[in-house]
């Protein structure tokens, strides 16, 4: 039988949620609502989710069971997110568990109303979707558009003033830090944002604009503007961002180097 990624994490997620109960009674009804009350890892995704998008109980019961039931129905939305969840755990020094990113970075929460919203998009719901995008804006300060399409393992590291476009594309295991745009260059209509292949760092700052590709295992320096291709396992600094070498890691997002020290 293959591994389940969902399952385990699920598992640690309530011991953690269990144990930590017990050493800070005062946060205890918070561990309850937020996993020990839930059956799996999509009920509490749910819950989550609903509750940091709400203004009102009865708002937040009416996105629970709609968000429930999609994530019941799609079992692929858990397990993308056991991935992104193990990727901050392994690559941000800042959390020390999973229960601290599931219950505290916003980073995650907005990646995974984003995938919610995704779905609910491709299924009509578009009013819904775009709810979403839009309390993420204003309550996370992270702007993804439903419709760009967002692999698996991401990480959105502190995340304030991340911005998505609409037809974006975002690879597998790839690492975002703020204030990160991938946007159009607002000439253009269609096809207008860029293409982030898997395993690519991009830096704090840095704009990524018009439909160009980011080439797997390429590094983007901070502040960086980028307004042509990169070549696979390129680093580019800059405005404009120019090559300076190549990332001392195969996959840059997963070692978080970034400096700039590169090799040729």
């Amino acid at each position: 039988m293959p591994f389940d990624l969902s399952d385990s994490l699920w598992n640690e997620l309530r011991e953690q949620a269990k144990t930590a109960r017990e050493r800070e009674p005062a946060l205890g009804t918070m561990f309850k609502l937020a996993i020990l009350d839930h059956s799996d890892l999509g009920g509490a995704l749910a819950y989550r989710v609903s509750q940091a998008l709400s203004d009102t109980p009865d708002q937040q019961a009416a996105l629970f069971d709609r968000f429930a039931g999609i994530l019941c129905q799609i079992p692929a939305l858990a397990d993308h997110a056991s991935h992104d969840l193990s990727a901050i755990v392994s690559r941000d020094p800042a959390f020390d568990n999973a229960l601290e990113v599931f219950l505290f970075s916003k980073g995650f929460l907005a990646l995974q109303a984003y995938r919610i919203g995704h779905r609910l998009l491709h299924q009509g719901e578009r009013l819904t979707a775009l709810f979403i995008q839009a309390r993420c804006n204003e309550r996370l300060a992270i702007d993804i558009n439903p419709a760009s399409r967002i692999g698996r393992g991401i990480m959105l590291d502190h995340g304030t003033g991340i911005v998505i476009g609409e037809t974006a594309e975002v690879g597998d295991d790839v690492s975002i830090l703020q204030g990160v745009t991938l946007g159009g260059t607002g000439k253009e209509s269609g096809d207008r944002h860029p293409k982030v292949r898997s395993g690519v760092m991009i830096g704090a700052g840095a704009k990524i604009l018009g439909n160009i590709e980011i080439g797997e295992g390429a590094k983007i320096g901070a502040g960086s503007v980028v307004l042509h291709a990169v070549p696979p396992h390129t680093t580019v600094v800059g405005n404009p961002a120019r090559p300076v070498g190549k990332p001392k890691h195969a996959r840059p997002a997963l070692a978080m180097d970034q400096s700039c020290d590169e090799g040729n």
